[in-house]
C-alpha cells in the first residue's frame, strides 16, 4: 500500500479541524482523556492550526486518493521543547482516521518521515503525547522513541519523545 503526503492548503483548514474533532470524539468514546479541546476548539487552538497552515507544516496522508489522516511536521518546537541545539524534525497531531486504523499506517508514516529526515541530513525525530495515554506512549516506544522528559502544559502533562536516526 502506497502512502503519499500532500501539503495542506489554507483552503483545507476545515478538513484538518474536522479530522482533529473526529479523532477527539473517537478518543472520548474509548475513555481516553485526550484532545478534548478539539471537540470545541478555542481561538488559541485554531490559531495553532492556522499558523501551521501558513508555515506549510500540515500534511494530509493519502492512500489511493483518499485522505486517511494528517500530521504537522515542524523544524522547531518552542512551545513543547524550547530552543534545542540539535537539528530535528518535530511531529505533531499525527492522526489516522478511524476508518483506516488497524492497518499500521501510523508506523508507515513514521518510517517515511524517518527516511525523509535522514535524506535531509537530520538525525533526530521528536514528538509528544499526553503522558496519561499509556497505550500511545508504549506505541511510540515500540517505534524506537525514547522518553526524554515530561512537560506540564495548560491542557495536560506531555511526554516528550525522541528517536535517533541511523
Amino acid at each position: 500500500m502506497h502512502l503519499e503526503f500532500k501539503r495542506a492548503k489554507e483552503s483545507e483548514l476545515k478538513v484538518a479541524l474536522s479530522i482533529l474533532k473526529d479523532a477527539a470524539i473517537n478518543l472520548q468514546s474509548r475513555n481516553i482523556n485526550q484532545w478534548k479541546y478539539w471537540l470545541d476548539p478555542t481561538e488559541k487552538n485554531i490559531k495553532w492550526v492556522k499558523e501551521g497552515f501558513l508555515k506549510k507544516e500540515f500534511y494530509f496522508i493519502i492512500n489511493s486518493s483518499n485522505i486517511i489522516g494528517m500530521f504537522r511536521l515542524m523544524d522547531e518546537d518552542l512551545l513543547y521543547w524550547g530552543k534545542e541545539k540539535a537539528k530535528a524534525k518535530y511531529i505533531h497531531s499525527l492522526v489516522i482516521k478511524v476508518a483506516y486504523s488497524g492497518n499500521n499506517y501510523g508506523e508507515k508514516v513514521i518510517n517515511i518521515l524517518v527516511d525523509n529526515a535522514i535524506k535531509e541530513g537530520i538525525h533526530l525525530l521528536r514528538l509528544d503525547c499526553n503522558a496519561s495515554n499509556k497505550a500511545l506512549c508504549k506505541y511510540y516506544e515500540k517505534q524506537g522513541f525514547i522518553k526524554i522528559r515530561e512537560k506540564q502544559l495548560p491542557d495536560a502533562l506531555m511526554a516528550l519523545y525522541e528517536k535517533s536516526l541511523g
